[in-house]
C-alpha cells in the first residue's frame, strides 16, 4: 500500500473564553478545511462518496498548549469523509486575554492551536 499526498492546509484555530485547547483545535481543524474544495476527487479520480471513505485517508496534526487534553475523538468528526489519523503535538500558543467567569473563563488567557491537515490517496501496490 501506497499513500500519496493530494493536499496540505493549514488552519488556525482561538478559544477566547474558556480555555479549551479541543475547541481551538477544532476550530483550527474547521478553518483549514474550509478553504479547501477537494473536487479532484471525483472530478479527476470518479471516487464515490463510498471509495472516498475507503481510499481517502486524512491526517491532522495539531499544535497546543496542552496536548494531552484534547478529545482527540471530537476532532475526527469535523471531518465528512476518509479515514482519519490525530495527532496532537506541544506548540500552539497560550496568551493573556480577560476573563469574564460568566463566559466560561478558567482564566485570563487565550488558547491558540495550529493545525496541519494532510489529505491523502492511498493506493493498492499491484501485485507482479
Amino acid at each position: 500500500m501506497r499513500i500519496k499526498r493530494f493536499i496540505i492546509e493549514f488552519g488556525l484555530g482561538l478559544d477566547f473564553h474558556g480555555q479549551s485547547v479541543t475547541d481551538a483545535a477544532g476550530k483550527a481543524v474547521r478553518e483549514a478545511i474550509s478553504r479547501s474544495c477537494l473536487s479532484g476527487l471525483q472530478e479527476v479520480l470518479g471516487y464515490s462518496l463510498k471509495e472516498m471513505n475507503e481510499k481517502i485517508l486524512i491526517k491532522m496534526t495539531i499544535a497546543v498548549s496542552r496536548p494531552d487534553e484534547v478529545d482527540s475523538e471530537s476532532i475526527k468528526m469535523y471531518l465528512p469523509i476518509g479515514q482519519k489519523e490525530v495527532l496532537v503535538v506541544s506548540g500552539g500558543l497560550k496568551v493573556r486575554g480577560i476573563n469574564i467567569p460568566e463566559f466560561g473563563d478558567r482564566d485570563d488567557s487565550i488558547e491558540a492551536a495550529v493545525a496541519c491537515i494532510e489529505v491523502c490517496i492511498i493506493e493498492k501496490e499491484e501485485s507482479l
